[in-house]
């Protein structure tokens, strides 16, 4: 079973959506289920985990309702006020849809990079593991020696790191970010999502071996076992469609890490998220 580690759903409007900007027009639009079904059929994906896209629990509320109705999203990344005293009250209405499996909080655009170290913050954290819960981690590379401080407190916490904290593709910067990620995948409750490359990347005008020099890194410190595919659609389509952006994992993986395709494109996934 393949599934989509990563992807996006919205009803696009500005005053929802403010975060896509002009430089990212393409994606002032709604994006729907039936909109990635035909690219996860064409690729050979059975399910898909839909991740939130701003901070409203009537957002979550939306992704679950659509959970409900389209079997092939197994799981659902949501948005729960982690700092609130209302957190308790949130998890358990959330919690009643078994589809409910984890948490995000936009973290890369908190003004205060230590946000994730706050104790209201740490606190809801610690709520998580009560319900099953994962945490998805949204960072820059900047954020990766504060994310080993959160993550070191949190043992039993399950962890995943989205589109590889975002390493400067485009500019081919690796230092600090390989060592800076390599302590985090010390920790064996964290896992890496590989997504998000393209658009770290130069737009439409990347090739694979761009790409390879941080796969290596990745693959290498968090081992064939806790790696998984996401495409990170519909951002994805700013630099690549669909395919290519599968494609890249997968080739790439076909390549240095042979047999461990259906892991990397599926079972990992499913074990992490506890989906069926």
């Amino acid at each position: 079973m393949r599934i989509d580690a990563h992807q996006h759903f919205w009803k696009y409007s500005p005053a929802n959506y403010a975060w896509i900007s002009d430089k990212i027009e393409g994606l002032k639009r709604d994006f729907l289920p039936k909109d990635l079904m035909p690219h996860l059929i064409a690729d050979g994906f059975s399910g898909s985990i839909a991740v939130q896209a701003r901070q409203d629990l009537d957002e979550t509320r939306w992704l679950l309702e659509l959970a409900d109705n389209n079997e092939f999203i197994k799981g659902v990344v949501g948005w729960v006020d982690l700092c609130s005293p209302e957190l308790p009250a949130q998890l358990e209405e959330f919690t009643a849809n078994l589809k409910f499996v984890g948490v995000r909080h936009i973290l890369q655009d908190e003004p205060d990079d230590e946000f994730m170290l706050r104790p209201e913050f740490r606190r809801g954290i610690a709520r998580l593991a009560e319900h099953g819960l994962t945490y998805d981690l949204l960072l820059h590379p900047r954020h990766l020696p504060v994310a080993v401080k959160l993550v070191r407190e949190f043992p039993k916490q399950r962890f995943v790191l989205d589109h590889i904290a975002k390493p400067g593709i485009a500019d081919g910067l690796m230092d600090p970010w390989n060592r800076d990620i390599c302590e985090l995948a010390r920790f064996g409750n964290v896992f890496c999502k590989l997504s998000g490359m393209v658009t770290e990347a130069r737009w439409k005008q990347w090739k694979p071996e761009h790409f390879r020099p941080y796969l290596d890194v990745v693959c290498e410190a968090f081992g064939k076992g806790r790696i998984m595919m996401g495409s990170d659609w519909p951002v994805c389509t700013l630099s690549a469609c669909y395919a290519e952006t599968v494609g890249i994992v997968t080739d790439y993986v076909k390549r240095v890490i042979p047999g461990e395709t259906d892991n990397i494109l599926g079972m990992n996934c499913a074990c992490f998220y506890r989906v069926e």
